[in-house]
């Protein structure tokens, strides 16, 4: 990964996949990415036609809860993505980071990329005019990266969209789980913040009130 300014990962599903992943060399990740590249050149080819004018340009993508990062070569006749263990700054002109629900979803179009950034869930690092330009590219494609995927696979399409819908679903329900854990685990320290909180509300107005007290008397406090 870049080794730009760090983001804590949600404690996610995804966060535990990607410490199981840890010992994976990324080279047995590569045709997954592979055919998601080709995925989206067969399907979604005028993605590649806007971004021709950054085709000497390259983007990190930074899934914060996985143990690798993507470089994303816009070159619209060579287009490649890319999974390493670690991404040189220097070999990219930008780095979108993030959780990896949110990079989907971001890809998807299902969510306000603007409303990401601005509340920080996704940060850019480097030039943020090629984001925007990949952003504008991706916008309103259509993307579906399941249903890209499976097209791909011809006779294997079918089942892999069941198998994918499946595990779609199993991750849907664990994400709510670990929010349901994650509230519970916080619930006492909140509590705890809480009542401190109140206590030294308490104490600053008992304090205001000596004041008070104080220079009505012409005392002064030690």
């Amino acid at each position: 990964m870049t080794h730009a300014r760090p983001m804590t990962p949600p404690f996610t599903p995804v966060l535990l996949l990607g410490l199981a992943l840890k010992p994976v060399r990324p080279s047995l990740l590569q045709p997954v990415f592979d055919a998601m590249m080709k995925a989206v050149r067969a399907r979604h080819p005028d993605i590649l036609e806007r971004m021709a004018s950054w085709g000497d340009r390259a983007v990190c993508i930074d899934p914060v809860d996985l143990p690798f990062a993507i470089l994303l070569e816009l070159d619209p006749e060579h287009p490649r993505m890319t999974v390493r263990r670690e991404i040189d700054p220097g070999e990219v002109a930008a780095t979108i980071r993030g959780p990896l629900d949110m990079l989907i979803a971001l890809a998807e179009g299902r969510v306000d990329g603007d409303a990401l950034f601005f509340s920080r869930q996704l940060v850019i690092d480097g030039d943020t005019e090629v984001v925007v330009a990949l952003r504008n590219a991706i916008d309103g494609a259509g993307i579906d990266l399941m249903e890209d995927f499976a097209a791909v696979l011809g006779p294997f399409g079918r089942p892999a969209r069941v198998v994918m819908g499946a595990a779609a679903g199993l991750a849907c329900r664990l994400r709510e789980d670990f929010d349901t854990l994650r509230a519970a685990l916080l619930a006492p320290a909140r509590k705890d913040a809480d009542a401190q909180s109140a206590r030294i509300a308490e104490l600053e107005t008992e304090l205001k009130a000596l004041r008070r007290a104080s220079r009505r008397s012409g005392a002064v406090p030690s």
